[in-house]
């Protein structure tokens, strides 16, 4: 999404009203709800093409910071009721989903997200002196800064904001995580009794089941889950009322835990206060272990989507184990084509957003002193992980693996034919007897089973019992040679 920013000599000759701040006076658009800070910022940082508003969640977790403090401020005292009535109208307006396309800064930006605090306070700001009967800009009735931003900087604000937002994001990743990981166990159930050639360094290895392999991928999914929950508790502790470095200047000693305690009423998540404040605003701990969660994530997401087109590889030259569900032709030139393109575009995201955790990293690391100037990147990314996860963990489950079918005969003859069943035979003939078969196996293209039979090695019972499926892809007694 490409933010159009109109230049101050475009304004001139379009509705707007003059606002004012540090630098002096600027057009804004009449009928925006933003002010003369983001306005500047909308100038400034033409980067990403992201606005703060491809993000819904964050947008919330503004919202739900702005309410907090205010109703901390009145409860103190130093808030009216009018005004906190006029933010709070505002802010649960934003919650419920309105003013989000006001949101018009770029996620990457400088001032450590000062723009984006800003353009929070403003929207804020305006909508409640509408509500109080008042017109955009009229900051002498609510101000931006004095009311909405009271007891609060972008340096505590903000930081929270995104932790608000990451937990409001959580069940709809662990939900996508969970529902793949079901499709999965589906699979594994479906495929229990489809005997196939287990694999190590892409070479013939044991036999295994199909029902084996996708199991895997569900177990391996699940033990995420639960991860994944554990992280965002660390996402729970803020440093609201730490103000600009941690010291909590300018916001009154009760200010802080009341913040805290309404910020939980209202995102309807425990938020605790962190013991050290100054601590708090510059570490960005939390954000590095919770996006090397989502790289594990799509590592794991990655790898499995290079078993599947492996092994729907072909269909006449490949594995071609199984089938992938066909979603749109494969070539410009080569007819009858399908290409695996379901799970290509997954690897895609997994890529994506592990260079999203380096940026994260880098980000992190370069913070000073007592802030972390880096933590809109932190946030872009972290959000953009999250969103790509969730819509490639849906779009492979809906869209691949609930629609893929076994090849039960191919499987089994791959068994059959493969060197590796030699394996199962071991204990019975002793390792230089299957050594030895296995290397004639290989040299002339006859089949192991074959060799055995022909030297007498074992009788046919035993070999029939040897090669019951149940006992090869599981553990049993042996009387080993």
């Amino acid at each position: 999404m490409i933010v159009e920013t109109p230049r101050q000599d475009q304004l001139v000759d379009q509705p707007h009203r003059i606002e004012k701040d540090l630098l002096g006076p600027l057009a804004v658009p009449a009928e925006a709800y933003y002010g003369v800070q983001t306005q500047r910022a909308l100038e400034n940082f033409v980067l990403s093409g992201v606005p703060l508003a491809h993000f819904p969640k964050l947008i919330l977790g503004l919202a739900m910071v702005k309410k907090a403090a205010a109703a901390a401020n009145r409860d103190i005292g130093e808030l009216s009721a009018a005004k906190y009535d006029a933010i709070a109208h505002a802010c649960d307006r934003l919650i419920d989903g309105e003013f989000h396309e006001q949101f018009v800064v770029d996620m990457i930006q400088g001032g450590a997200g000062t723009s984006t605090n800003m353009n929070a306070n403003e929207v804020i700001a305006n909508v409640a002196l509408e509500y109080m009967g008042h017109a955009k800009g009229e900051y002498k009735h609510l101000h931006p800064n004095n009311d909405v931003n009271m007891s609060q900087s972008t340096n505590d604000a903000y930081p929270t904001a995104i932790r608000v937002g990451l937990q409001l994001s959580h069940a709809e990743l662990v939900d996508s995580l969970a529902l793949l990981q079901q499709a999965f166990a589906v699979k594994r159930d479906e495929f229990h009794d489809v005997i196939k050639m287990g694999r190590t360094q892409l070479q013939d290895a044991v036999p295994m089941t199909l029902g084996q392999e996708f199991g895997a991928y569900a177990t391996t999914l699940g033990e995420d889950i639960e991860r994944i929950a554990g992280l965002y508790d660390l996402l729970r502790e803020v440093n609201l009322g730490g103000t600009a470095i941690g010291t909590g200047i300018n916001a009154d000693p009760r200010y802080a835990v009341l913040a805290v305690s309404h910020l939980s009423e209202v995102c309807g998540h425990p938020m605790r206060l962190a013991s050290d404040l100054i601590e708090a605003t510059s570490d960005m701990g939390a954000f590095v272990l919770f996006s090397g969660m989502t790289k594990r994530l799509a590592i794991k997401l990655s790898k499995i989507c290079n078993d599947l087109r492996l092994l729907s590889s072909g269909p006449r030259t490949g594995f071609n184990e199984i089938n992938l569900p066909p979603q749109q032709p494969g070539s410009s030139i080569m007819p009858g084509k399908v290409n695996p393109v379901i799970p290509e575009a997954v690897n895609q995201v997994a890529y994506q957003v592990i260079g999203n955790d380096l940026a994260i990293t880098m980000a992190a690391e370069n913070g000073q002193l007592q802030l972390n100037v880096m933590e809109p990147l932190i946030a872009y990314k972290i959000m953009e992980s999250m969103r790509l996860l969730r819509r490639a963990m849906d779009m492979l489950r809906e869209r691949c693996i609930v629609g893929i079918t076994a090849n039960r005969e191919r499987c089994l003859e791959l068994v059959n034919n493969s060197i590796g069943l030699i394996t199962a035979l071991n204990p019975y003939i002793g390792y230089e007897d299957a050594t030895r078969i296995a290397r004639v196996a290989q040299e002339t293209g006859r089949s192991v089973l074959d060799l055995v039979r022909e030297e007498n090695l074992l009788d046919e019972a035993m070999l029939v019992e040897i090669l019951k499926p149940e006992n090869m892809v599981n553990p049993r007694a042996i009387k080993r040679k």
